[in-house]
């Protein structure tokens, strides 16, 4: 990430880069008998690498041919516009065929101002934009339909071609992108039954991103995805510490609250201090918000799907829809639901981020671990 930053603010030569990439690599290799410093050459190697993909994004020329990925994204970008119009056509009001299109087609378009500053008010924007949680619930659909798991590779392998199929119709957002990339290299991991999910396979999947399209590290959303991520894998462990398995198994609402509530907070420690930065505005009832939102999410997914098969159910879809909106514009009308006019500099969105995980590492030697 230092590289990419770098790189988009030096200018060098493709040939150069290559020369200083393969310098720092042959004195990193000949440091194997001093860790330390091989540890700071590999760093440096990573820094010269961020350079290389940057400055070779750059001196990319377009002949004008759309590329293989580019003429397959446009095929199922044309799917997407006949789903949409079968959408359109099964009752849903303005408002409603707005939601339910950001949400299942990934088609914000529709979507007002109004409606949008509703959503952004209560903490509820990331429903609509495609990420993790919608493309986990596809998953996990996909992999209740799958019955045993004596072709595990074989269904492992078709369900993430048809994530990618989905990320294809959506149109291959940043956050969609780095989901349908985790929930790889989660299938992979679970067929070979190691640990599916660590800040090391986050970070894994930033740099597959990161090698192919260099300037997604400047996309809000690729950043605010992250940190949310990677704030949920840090932050949720803290709240389970003080609770045992045992405990937890035999009080399935309070393991469903705590995992509802650790997600929601975990989430919002990782992209309140981005959102004050860009968007000024930190919503105060994102908690409460949540609790409404993810349930309804998945419902509206799945509903959304047997409204496309079976247009009669469009009925049941507007009104969960039309519900849901409505209960937002009332949370958005509480007072205090919103802190507005934030605007933090650079210096001070990085110190905030300095604070959080130090903060973080004190309550993980604190917190005692129920076994």
């Amino acid at each position: 990430m230092v590289g990419i930053i770098l790189g988009s603010h030096l200018l060098l030569s493709v040939p150069t880069c290559l020369m200083l990439l393969l310098g720092l690599t042959i004195i990193t290799a000949l440091l194997g008998r001093w860790g330390k410093l091989q540890t700071i050459g590999i760093a440096l190697c990573s820094v010269a690498l961020g350079i290389l993909v940057t400055e070779m994004d750059l001196s990319k020329v377009d002949d004008g041919e759309p590329s293989r990925i580019e003429r397959t994204q446009q095929y199922f970008l044309h799917q997407r516009s006949v789903l949409l119009q079968r959408l359109e056509s099964s009752g849903l009001s303005d408002d409603q065929y707005a939601v339910v299109a950001a949400m299942a087609l990934g088609d914000k378009s529709a979507l007002t101002h109004e409606l949008k500053d509703t959503y952004s008010k209560t903490g509820a924007s990331h429903i609509l934009a495609l990420s993790g949680l919608h493309l986990g619930i596809i998953y996990a659909l996909l992999s209740m339909l799958v019955v045993g798991r004596r072709w595990q590779l074989i269904t492992q392998v078709a369900i993430i071609l048809s994530i990618w199929a989905f990320v294809f119709l959506v149109g291959m957002s940043a956050s969609v992108v780095r989901s349908a990339v985790m929930l790889t290299v989660y299938a992979l991991l679970a067929i070979g039954h190691r640990q599916k999910m660590s800040v090391n396979t986050l970070a894994f999947t930033a740099i597959i991103m990161l090698l192919v399209t260099p300037k997604a590290l400047f996309d809000v959303g690729f950043q605010m995805s992250f940190m949310a991520v990677f704030a949920i894998l840090l932050f949720v462990p803290l709240f389970y510490r003080p609770f045992s398995a045992e405990y937890l198994m035999t009080h399935r609402i309070v393991n469903w609250a705590l995992g509802m509530i650790a997600v929601s907070v975990a989430a919002q420690i990782g992209v309140a201090p981005l959102i004050a930065y860009y968007f000024g505005r930190f919503s105060c009832y994102f908690l409460l918000t949540n609790f409404i939102v993810i349930p309804a999410a998945t419902l509206i997914l799945y509903l959304s799907l047997g409204t496309l098969i079976i247009p009669s159910i469009g009925v049941v879809l507007a009104g969960i829809v039309g519900l849901l909106n409505t209960t937002l514009l009332y949370i958005a009308a509480i007072p205090g639901a919103t802190i507005e006019g934030l605007h933090p500099s650079v210096m001070l969105t990085v110190s905030i981020y300095g604070i959080i995980f130090a903060t973080y590492y004190l309550l993980w030697l604190t917190i005692p671990k129920n076994d």
